[in-house]
């Protein structure tokens, strides 16, 4: 009988070593790097010939995603903001290793007509757009709603749900049958954060965006998703997701999850992988929790 990894030692359990980097924070320069799946992720061709659109694409978990779906043999776009271009650099080399074309393309997600050049470069240079995987988010931790400035209450709607109206209609008219839409929502769309306020709040939107598009979009054969993370050791979480007094216990301390450990980037890898492949035909208006056992009801 093979040994089964015990899922609460399977990745590192010790304290994060604090560590503050100015937002949107680099991958490359986080203690301990975070896997996304760069030499422990196999495919096995579940996504050959597809074309996929990644936003947040440069790290975390969607730098995994990007990874995941070149290893299954799909092209891949990512978008990241222009100051993450060393880690988007390595994700091409990355996507480029497995024989796949890799597009990146830098801008800031919170302005609509970016959103829209967006998804006509990719689907211009990929030739043609049939996953999109909606990951970018913007988070930054306030203990009280007196300290929340608008400007961030507003960027953060802007980021993390308006985009998702704003690059869905852009892609519409390129998405063929069959097509995959997979949104990111959160553990803090079921089970809020006090410090988290505003975030928190996009996330309960997306879930509502996803289970009311993945309705209209049915009748076109398109099937719209949502992943919901729990605590991912991330660049969001170092570079003001969270006080850096909650770092060296993330995911173990606050917030605290039954497997006693934060999630790495790579364990969202397969269901990005299942959620854009026909084997989750039946599959839509779903949101998948994978938060170390943290509640998603």
């Amino acid at each position: 009988m093979p040994k089964i990894p015990n899922p609460k030692t399977q990745f590192t359990t010790e304290d994060f070593p604090k560590q503050y980097q100015e937002p949107p924070g680099l991958q490359n320069q986080m203690t301990p790097q975070p896997d996304c799946g760069e030499t422990s992720y196999t495919g096995s061709g579940r996504l050959k010939g597809r074309k996929a659109l990644v936003t947040g694409g440069d790290s975390g978990i969607g730098r995994a995603a990007a990874i995941a779906y070149a290893r299954e043999g799909a092209d891949v776009a990512i978008n990241y903001l222009p100051e993450e271009q060393s880690d988007a650099e390595e994700v091409k080399k990355l996507i480029e290793a497995e024989g796949q074309k890799a597009i990146l393309i830098p801008g800031d997600l919170s302005v609509e007509s970016f959103c829209k050049e967006l998804v006509e470069q990719a689907n211009l240079e990929l030739g043609g757009l049939d996953i999109l995987a909606l990951i970018a988010g913007k988070q930054q931790a306030v203990e009280s709603i007196m300290d929340l400035p608008t400007e961030q209450l507003k960027k953060t709607f802007q980021v993390n749900v308006y985009s998702l109206y704003w690059t869905v209609k852009a892609a519409l008219p390129h998405l063929p049958e069959g097509a995959s839409i997979i949104t990111t929502s959160s553990v803090e769309g079921f089970d809020p954060n006090p410090i988290l306020l505003d975030y928190a709040a996009t996330k309960f939107a997306i879930i509502g965006f996803t289970k009311a598009l993945s309705k209209q979009l049915a009748a076109k054969g398109i099937r719209v998703n949502s992943v919901a993370p729990g605590p991912i050791w991330t660049p969001l979480q170092i570079s003001g997701g969270q006080p850096q007094e909650n770092i060296p216990e993330f995911g173990k301390g606050t917030p605290e999850t039954p497997l006693g450990r934060a999630g790495q980037p790579v364990e969202l890898s397969a269901t990005y992988v299942f959620l854009a492949s026909t084997d989750s035909s039946y599959v839509t208006g779903q949101i998948y929790g994978i938060t170390g056992g943290m509640p998603t009801a």
